[in-house]
């Protein structure tokens, strides 16, 4: 018996998994941090932390499985979407903090791309829109506003592919990280566009040159990097790419026309096609197996589960005390009490836009929003409200993909440990919910990615592993009831977006 590595390093934590090459989940090790917000809609985080939260969770986890080095054969390396990517000067070293996918900083900046360039001639070759979420327009902010970081910057590396660095002195870059770039990636030849960099003043130089699959062997640990982990010299080091790719793989998605949202602190609610779909209320890249051919289509919120860990750190010191006295876990208390509130939260919409939000809606200026409160209401109201805020943000990607998703919808993330809220997922949207058997999608997707790049695990193999647990039906009265206050969601931000531009202005 053989053994695999899956590490993802996360926007909340990195966490590392082995498995065999059955797909057992032997050991693991999760290692939290938070992300740097020093104005009001930035988002950063430097690329250290990252490095020092993979490496410890590696070889911690190598350490709790006690499986000898020799046998364990290989890691794939999946990371947030690092949004600009790390700037790296003359020695490989960090420049500043990462701007990474949840800032919203580059709105000038999206402007003058819209004014400049045109969002037609965008959509032919990137087939993505602009959007202060896209990378490229965050690089195009620090080349306006931080001159001085800018000419120290000799390249941009995503999160996973600065690990992979560090780990095997090696540069390069997958094909999903590129696309999420945006703006400077060509989807048509998967490649960059020198067209759109030139026209952005962006040099070619500052991209990795080399484009990997996430299947492919990108180099093997130094020894350096090996005596820390407890792991073998030279072992091998797989590219995998952006997590929420990944996290459809670990769900067993190597294949066209399968609808899933991976939701952990965003949500990235995808549909994988062999054929383009070019509308600019979707995000797209090409996808973590197949990157020639296939690509990951999605919507989703910016803060998903980030909303509802606000309320647990913001609302909710008595559940927190209780649980570090001991207790029942804070979110297991918080569901309980939100279960026995009937759907709809008797009344209340929360608008979960707490950092803007990117497709479908692309406004910077969104806010997060609670109508409909009164003094009948309690914590648990509120709570359930936030769950159910998800839920509908999840129905809205699902309707802007326009595509016959099937007959059930795949999610994976943190959320599912939450028997309530798969529920609500199911009773919103009207689709069956099918979940992981284990909280470790974008880990066992990194394991299966390991796993085909040195070729211990077939596409066929992986196929059979049983990762999916049973189909959960939605509840047709639930379902009728959430529907009126799916419109009414809709509504509410119709009616409101002027007045957010404007507190906007005024904050």
């Amino acid at each position: 018996m053989y053994y695999l590595l899956g590490t993802d390093i996360g926007t909340s934590g990195t966490k590392t998994i082995l498995a065999d090459t059955s797909g057992n989940v032997v050991a693991q090790d999760l290692q939290e941090y938070d992300v740097l917000t020093p104005k009001p809609l930035w988002a950063e985080q430097w690329p250290d932390v990252w490095l020092e939260a993979a490496k410890t969770s590696i070889k911690n986890t190598v350490r709790k499985a006690g499986i000898p080095a020799e046998k364990i054969r290989g890691i794939a390396i999946s990371g947030l979407y690092g949004g600009s990517g790390v700037p790296l000067g003359d020695n490989m070293e960090p420049v500043r903090p990462c701007m990474i996918w949840m800032d919203r900083r580059a709105e000038q900046e999206t402007k003058w791309v819209l004014d400049q360039i045109g969002e037609e001639k965008l959509l032919e070759i990137t087939h993505n829109g602009a959007d202060p979420y896209y990378g490229y327009t965050k690089i195009l902010w620090m080349k306006r506003h931080e001159p001085e970081n800018w000419r120290k910057t000799k390249l941009f590396l995503p999160p996973n592919d600065y690990v992979i660095y560090k780990l095997t002195g090696n540069i390069v870059i997958d094909y999903s990280s590129a696309g999420n770039i945006g703006g400077i990636f060509d989807m048509n030849t998967r490649t960059w566009s020198q067209e759109m960099m030139d026209a952005m003043g962006i040099p070619l130089s500052m991209m990795p040159e080399k484009l990997v699959e996430s299947t492919d062997i990108v180099g093997g640990l130094t020894s350096e990097a090996a005596a820390e982990l407890g792991l073998a010299e030279g072992m091998p080091v797989i590219a995998s790419g952006i997590d929420c790719g990944a996290a459809n793989i670990g769900l067993g998605v190597l294949e066209p026309g399968v609808y899933a949202a991976a939701i952990g602190t965003s949500m990235c609610a995808a549909f994988i096609s062999d054929q383009p779909l070019k509308r600019k209320d979707l995000i797209v890249w090409p996808y973590l197996y197949d990157a020639k051919k296939l690509s990951y289509y999605f919507a989703g919120g910016a803060t998903a589960g980030a909303i509802v860990k606000w309320f647990r750190q913001t609302m909710c010191q008595f559940e927190l005390e209780a649980e570090k006295a001991g207790g029942k876990n804070a979110y297991d208390a918080l569901n309980e009490q939100a279960a026995q509130i009937p759907a709809g939260s008797e009344g209340l919409i929360v608008l979960p836009y707490f950092m803007g939000e990117r497709s479908p809606i692309w406004d910077s200026d969104a806010k997060g929003t609670i109508v409909g409160l009164s003094l009948a209401h309690t914590k648990a109201h509120i709570y359930r409200a936030f769950l159910e805020a998800v839920a509908y943000s999840l129905r809205d990607a699902m309707e802007a993909t326009g595509e016959n998703l099937g007959e059930y919808i795949l999610i994976a993330g943190g959320v599912t440990k939450s028997k309530l809220w798969r529920q609500i997922f199911a009773d919103v949207t009207g689709y069956p919910v099918v979940c992981p058997v284990h909280d470790v999608e974008a880990n066992m997707g990194d394991v299966m990615l390991a796993g085909i790049g040195t070729g211990l695990l077939s596409y066929e193999d992986v196929k059979k592993w049983p990762v999916l647990d049973e189909k959960l039906m939605p509840n047709p009265q639930n379902r009728e009831k959430y529907n009126g206050y799916y419109e009414v969601y809709k509504s509410v931000y119709q009616h409101l977006k002027h007045d957010m531009k404007t507190l906007t202005k005024l904050s």
